[in-house]
């Protein structure tokens, strides 16, 4: 029986092949594009839970700061993992991660190679234990024999030796320092929120303390926030009690009145990646989003079948009439449609698997990710079993039951009616897709407005043709060199600083001034930069003055706006402020200016003169003379720093890196625009092709009456222009409420414009009109004779 059901499906597709193909076209579209979204959303969602224990994870976090100076900082000081496991109850183990910078480029024998893009960490021994990553080759149990040893990832080993065994081969750091290699360690998955290429012992970064130092060793550095701690807890635990304890440890030996302005907090290890320490969302609002749009996109091509299956109910009514009246039971044939429809799914569901392993590349290409596409991964299995289950079953339902309804004797007499619901169901249909895809033309323009104001946003300082490097052995004749480039053609101005203007990353709460609110703690991020550095990035004065290079500027400091209104100094040139140790005087307030991600709002900000904190070089060059800038800037550094590679990146680069994600997001939403809007069309082809054959009487007979071919469009096509109007009234007001959710991320954005929807209206319009007329004017274009001679 069910073989003959799907036999039947067969002959039914080779006998209207023109619709098989519509329908086959449209599903095969719809599953390729919605299982690439739901791919890519299950990988977003499986991030860190490969690990067995994830769920006892947990990052310590710490809140610093009061009143609008309020932060929540990922990295927590060095004793705080110490301290957890000797006295925090229901801490099972800990591991501290501390980024090491130390050495950017590494030789084996004649090999010299740079550091990978995961960059290399100083670990805890522990780390071998509490997480789930596999060490292949070494001693899980004493992982690093001494504080000379490395452990490479799988494939940083093969970088450098190849198939050769790397154990016990030695790497000499930055021309300094040698270390021998005592593991090798698999690489981090994708989806893993810690990658790594080397990994050092934490011994390493200990011995970077002295007894002479402010702070004696790691483990009573209560000051610096600069270690990654993760807890394991003991299952039932309680995250709250465990914050809790670790503040009142950090009061009893942290020094001074700041002690009681820090609290600590808990975030669950499987949230690191998709929400902020502060429990906003990051990544899950990008992964909510696109689950939203493939369910979209999948349901459009569902009734894009039903309305195509349903545009063709009436050619069917005769073959369901004599089926009916030979015996076939009700049941029977809802079964035989559904087979159909299972046959169709099946075929274009074949028919996306290899569109989607020859789109994957492209994919990931786009969206950042090495997903592949492993029919043997049985996390694949989940997504497209899942997928095509709920969208057969939406897809075959209703057509099966239309189609098995017929009464055989008005089908035979050629007075059969599919009735005024099942028109107004489709109508239904067709607003629906619209909707959808009207929001999501609606959520391209804003996503596209959004990034380019981010392009265009005036930041407060000018980044153009402005190429930094990290100086090394050019620091100590920095004055010097800086004469000798300003002497190269194509190069215009020279600055250096201690850190990126377009993100700068250090912040402190160090500070002090008078008229200081008691018991408030203020975070400011500080900045080193040399007498030229305002000048070269033309940032605005809005009181005193910069800095001249003289000694006494080492006591000078310069606010920006955002820290001076926070601090609620009045008159600020000429008052007290204190930056760590060094009581100065403010001599300048700039105007407020961008160096973070237009997602953040201007934070306080405070520049000091310093010249030899300063590490970095600016080179400002133009677009024609770049080149040539470059290779001077590359003579120069072959000259004091011969052993290491010359790397640079332009500021332009560095800023659009800022933003990479929401560019990933805006590109693959074009496409998705564009496909459902493509899907929605064939729907409507679908129901205008219906039209045409119910009016082709009617047509017939208007066009003897001396109907033109375009009022005959017209009456097709008015219906069809009505529904999609209709589709821009509704998803108007909710594609407003969702892009002004999205663009919350922001602190600086656009205005939501009535010209977006206006355009989104217009622009689908015009494509639903284009189809409509495709089939109207065939209609109308076709012989009244032929339609009328029935009668």
């Amino acid at each position: 029986m069910i073989r003959n059901y799907f036999k039947t499906a067969w002959r039914n597709i080779l006998k209207n092949k023109f619709y098989a193909a519509i329908n086959i076209a449209g599903l095969t579209l719809g599953l390729t594009i919605g299982l690439l979204i739901l791919l890519w959303v299950t990988d977003e969602l499986s991030f860190d839970k490969f690990h067995t224990r994830a769920g006892q994870f947990y990052q310590a976090q710490a809140q610093i700061g009061t009143g609008t100076s309020k932060q929540i900082w990922a990295g927590v000081q060095g004793p705080v993992a110490t301290y957890a496991l000797k006295e925090v109850p229901g801490v099972q183990n800990a591991v501290r991660l501390v980024y090491d910078y130390s050495y950017s480029v590494f030789r084996y024998k004649d090999k010299l190679l740079e550091n990978g893009d995961n960059g290399n960490w100083d670990v805890d021994p522990s780390f071998f234990k509490i997480f789930d990553f596999k060490l292949l080759k070494g001693n899980v149990n004493k992982p690093f024999p001494n504080d000379k040893t490395v452990i490479l990832s799988e494939t940083t080993a093969k970088r450098f030796f190849g198939d050769a065994d790397p154990m016990g081969k030695s790497l000499l750091a930055d021309n300094r320092d040698n270390y021998v290699v005592a593991g090798v360690i698999a690489d981090a998955p994708e989806n893993s929120s810690i990658k790594y290429d080397m990994l050092f012992s934490i011994e390493v970064r200990k011995k970077q303390y002295s007894k002479t130092d402010y702070w004696k060793s790691m483990d009573e550095d209560w000051g610096n926030y600069y270690t990654n701690t993760f807890l394991q807890l003991q299952p039932g635990a309680s995250t709250a009690a465990v914050a809790d304890k670790l503040t009142k440890i950090h009061i009893q030996h942290q020094p001074g009145p700041d002690a009681s302005k820090v609290k600590y907090q808990m975030q669950a290890f499987t949230q690191l990646h998709l929400y902020n320490p502060d429990g906003t969302e990051s990544a899950m609002q990008t992964v909510r989003i696109f689950f939203i749009v493939a369910i979209f996109i999948l349901l459009i091509a569902c009734i894009n079948y039903v309305n195509l299956s349903t545009a063709r109910a009436m050619l069917r009514s005769k073959e369901v009439s004599v089926r009916k009246i030979i015996g076939a039971e009700r049941g029977h044939l809802f079964a035989q449609f559904v087979a159909e429809t299972t046959l169709f799914f099946g075929i274009a569901l074949l028919l996306s698997f290899g569109v989607i392993e020859l789109l994957m590349p492209l994919y990931n290409n786009i969206s950042g990710k090495e997903m592949t596409f492993n029919l043997l991964d049985g996390r694949v299995w989940e997504v497209i079993g899942l997928t095509l289950m709920a969208t057969l079953i939406i897809s075959s339902i209703y057509p099966a039951l239309l189609l098995s309804s017929f009464k055989p004797i008005n089908a035979l007499k050629g007075k059969m009616s599919l009735g005024i619901g099942n028109a107004a169901f489709r109508k239904v249909l067709v607003v629906t897709q619209f909707i959808f895809s009207i929001g999501l033309i609606i959520g391209t323009l804003v996503i596209n407005s959004q990034l380019k104001y981010v392009r265009g946003k005036e930041l407060g300082y000018d980044k153009s043709y402005v190429f930094s490097f990290g100086m090394r052995g050019m620091q100590k004749n920095y004055e010097a060199i800086r004469a000798e480039l300003l002497s190269q053609p194509g190069i215009y101005a020279v600055t250096s600083s201690s850190d990126n203007i377009v993100s700068i990353g250090s912040n402190t709460g160090d500070t002090d001034w008078d008229g200081k609110t008691p018991g408030t703690m203020f975070m400011i991020h500080p900045m080193y930069i040399d007498k030229y550095y305002i000048d070269f990035f033309k940032i605005k004065f809005a009181a005193g003055a910069g800095f001249h290079g003289y000694k006494t500027d080492t006591a000078h400091y310069i606010l920006n706006e955002t820290a001076v209104r926070d601090a609620g100094i009045t008159n600020p040139v000429g008052k007290r402020f204190k930056l760590h140790d060094v009581n100065g005087t403010i001599i300048g307030v700039v105007k407020d200016f961008h160096f973070a991600s237009l997602k953040q709002k201007i934070e306080p900000a405070i520049f000091a003169y310093q010249p030899g904190n300063n590490w970095r070089i600016s080179i400002r060059t133009t677009g024609k003379d770049a080149p040539r800038a470059i290779a001077a800037a590359g003579r120069v550094w072959k000259t004091y720093n011969s052993a290491f590679p010359f790397d640079y990146d332009f500021m332009d680069k560095e800023y659009d890196n800022l933003y990479k994600s929401d560019e990933r997001s805006g590109t693959l939403f074009n496409a998705f625009a564009v496909i459902a809007i493509f899907i929605s069309c064939l729907g409507l082809f679908g129901l205008a092709t219906y039209t045409a054959q119910v009016k082709v009487k009617e047509i017939g007979i208007r066009k003897v009456l001396g109907a033109s071919v375009a009022n005959i469009t017209n009456m097709l096509s008015r219906e069809f222009l009505l529904l999609v109007a209709v589709s821009l009234l509704i998803a108007s007001p909710i594609a407003w409420y969702a892009m002004s959710k999205w663009l919350e991320n922001y602190v600086y954005r656009i205005n939501l414009q009535w010209w977006m929807f206006a355009l989104a209206g217009v622009a689908a319009l015009i494509i639903a009109f284009a189809t409509i007329s495709l089939q109207a004017v065939k209609a109308a274009l076709a012989n009244p004779v032929k339609s009328l001679r029935s009668e």
